[in-house]
């Protein structure tokens, strides 16, 4: 990869690199009022993730911090039978300073057949919307994936296509080095981007500094999420299941997807 943005992956499409050209635009144009949402990646991210993207005018995956064991960086929840199934990508143990970037998924095992057929053979093969998306899921796990940020910003893009949402996605280590750690570290984040505000998730309010932030003129607004209920093909024995992949929604949902997630919110 060159520059400060994303080359073009095994499953770029037009609309992907249309986005690319948006953020290399953004980031030449020079300091303008702009949201930014900073946070790691996460494999077939969850509908908050999905939110806090479709709010912000950039998204800057940040994976230049360390991996996070047991985290859902490579693995999240869907719909299983009478609750829900988590799916893990295997990923190759090495340093446990190991930056998100430096990742690599292990290929010995046969996780990506295991993951479609989970996907489209049993938890959602009777959803709604599965034969709109089936190709698109398909193709993405017929790719040999060798780093899991790389899968990671794949599942979102896909997500975030299907979902409508033009939000440009542009990687932390492409934007330059960062010697900050911590609060200072997403406030350099946001500098690099052109960013003066930056949209955070409810869950970092007990360790986000907005103090440091403001130092480095960057405002805080809070996300405070709030999940939306749809119709769901396979929910629990208690009905609705909440907190699953986003890929639950548009499977279920569909092109009317976006409208359900947006139409839960409060107002910032």
């Amino acid at each position: 990869m060159t520059g400060p943005f994303l080359s073009k992956s095994p499953c770029t499409s037009l609309a992907s690199r249309e986005q690319h050209a948006v953020t290399e635009e953004m980031l030449a144009e020079g300091p303008v009022q702009r949201t930014a949402c900073v946070h790691q990646p996460h494999y077939l991210p969850w509908l908050g993730l999905i939110d806090k993207i479709d709010r912000s005018d950039i998204y800057v995956v940040l994976d230049t911090v360390q991996f996070e064991r047991r985290g859902w960086q490579n693995r999240n929840y869907i719909a299983g039978e009478g609750g829900r199934q988590l799916l893990t990508v295997p990923v190759v143990q090495a340093a446990r300073d190991e930056r998100i970037l430096d990742k690599q998924i292990d290929n010995t095992q046969k996780w990506r057949l295991k993951h479609l057929r989970a996907l489209l053979n049993h938890s959602y093969r009777s959803a709604p919307y599965l034969d709109k998306y089936r190709d698109e899921i398909s193709h993405l796990y017929e790719q040999r994936w060798d780093h899991m940020v790389e899968l990671s910003i794949s599942t979102t893009r896909l997500l975030l296509g299907a979902f409508g949402i033009d939000t440009p996605v542009v990687r932390a280590s492409r934007l330059g080095e960062f010697t900050g750690r911590k609060s200072e570290l997403i406030a350099q984040v946001c500098n690099a981007a052109d960013a003066d505000t930056l949209l955070s998730g409810d869950g970092a309010r007990d360790y986000l500094d907005v103090d440091v932030l403001k130092q480095h003129g960057v405002e805080v607004e809070w996300q405070s999420f709030e999940h939306p209920v749809y119709p769901q093909r396979n929910g629990g024995s208690d009905g609705f299941v909440s907190h699953l992949a986003a890929i639950d929604l548009l499977l279920n949902a569909g092109p009317a997807s976006l409208e359900l997630l947006r139409s839960a919110r409060r107002p910032l």
